[in-house]
């Protein structure tokens, strides 16, 4: 695939990109206009179609989702929970600590996490409740109803409901450090990628644990296809998908796309319809696969630095990219 010309990518005849000149923490599209938002490590964030900035924090930003309605939710390390649109406002300021975890769901939550602390606000920013950990929320996740959240923590993640009068949350327990968080589509299941290099996950129905390894590298990116039946996921020479049918993934190997040119898999994002996975690799390359065929296409060219974030539009129509030397990148899927 590294072989290829580049007039063999979409993004030479579908693409459109920038050098903004910093880490690029994110990616999501806004919900109201489609239009691409980027987060960068400079404070910054980039609007599409024409990328414009906004100086969302003071220092670097940590984390970026579309917001509940429209434009981005951004955590800063300057302990400020923003909201970019048209221009940045500032939604709640946590002094010193970090918030380093956003999450928003149209339904009008937002959450954010600042060390133990998971903080909820309504659409309005009307702060709603703050739910302690006991130790550093690692990451967030809301279910695909906006009732439940869940967070990693150390030895787990624990999970709670939104609307609860009594805040206790369900313990999902097993040892080690957990980051990435993901719901499976039905709610059904919760996976965490951990620190030692493989996946936990409970079934929610009886707690069931199902332990996924064999990873060269951290898992930082979960995905699952629109109907929950694989989860993609980094952290390996290929994309690596693992079955959540047919009594999987426990007892069952996993399936792998688009390897064999020995750069990790740093990026994934499941198509938002298809059982299609978007995936990026470390010296930036960019491609599409089919989980069923196995067929690839490739999207864009290595070069421009590592994958760093990846994200479809709703409707799978628009694929954008960052990465780690700061290039942005749009790619136009829609028929033509």
């Amino acid at each position: 695939m590294s072989e290829a010309a580049e007039h063999d990518f979409l993004f030479a005849t579908r693409g459109d990109g920038r050098e903004l000149g910093a880490y690029v923490v994110a990616v999501d599209f806004c919900r109201a206009t489609g239009a691409a938002g980027f987060g960068l490590g400079d404070g910054t964030v980039h609007i599409g179609p024409s990328f414009t900035a906004h100086q969302a924090h003071k220092g670097a930003v940590l984390s970026l989702c579309a917001d509940v309605k429209s434009g981005f939710l951004t955590g800063g390390d300057d302990g400020k929970l923003a909201h970019t649109g048209a221009e940045s406002t500032v939604l709640a300021e946590y002094g010193s600590r970090w918030v380093e975890h956003v999450a928003a769901h149209p339904e009008g939550v937002r959450a954010a996490s600042v060390g133990r602390a998971l903080h909820l606000l309504d659409g309005a920013g009307k702060p709603l409740k703050s739910l302690a950990h006991p130790s550093t929320v690692a990451g967030i996740a809301i279910d695909a109803k906006g009732k439940r959240v869940a967070a990693s923590h150390y030895n787990g993640a624990s999970l709670w409901f939104v609307g609860a009068k009594e805040d206790k949350p369900r313990l999902l327990e097993w040892k080690g450090s957990h980051a990435a968080i993901a719901f499976t589509p039905d709610g059904t299941h919760v996976v965490t990628a951990m620190q030692e290099m493989s996946l936990h996950g409970w079934r929610l129905a009886d707690g069931q644990h199902m332990r996924m390894s064999g990873y060269p590298a951290k898992t930082h990116f979960l995905s699952f296809t629109a109907k929950g039946r694989w989860l993609a996921t980094s952290g390996a020479e290929s994309v690596v998908l693992w079955p959540f049918f047919g009594g999987g993934p426990m007892g069952k190997a996993p399936s792998e796309l688009a390897g064999g040119d020995d750069v990790m898999c740093t990026a994934v994002a499941c198509h938002p319809q298809h059982e299609v996975v978007a995936a990026g690799f470390g010296d930036g390359l960019v491609l599409i696969a089919e989980i069923g065929s196995g067929k690839v296409v490739p999207v864009a060219p290595p070069g421009k630095g590592g994958i760093s974030a990846l994200c479809w539009n709703a409707n799978g129509s628009m694929l954008a990219f960052g990465t780690d030397k700061g290039f942005c990148g749009t790619v136009d899927l829609g028929k033509r």
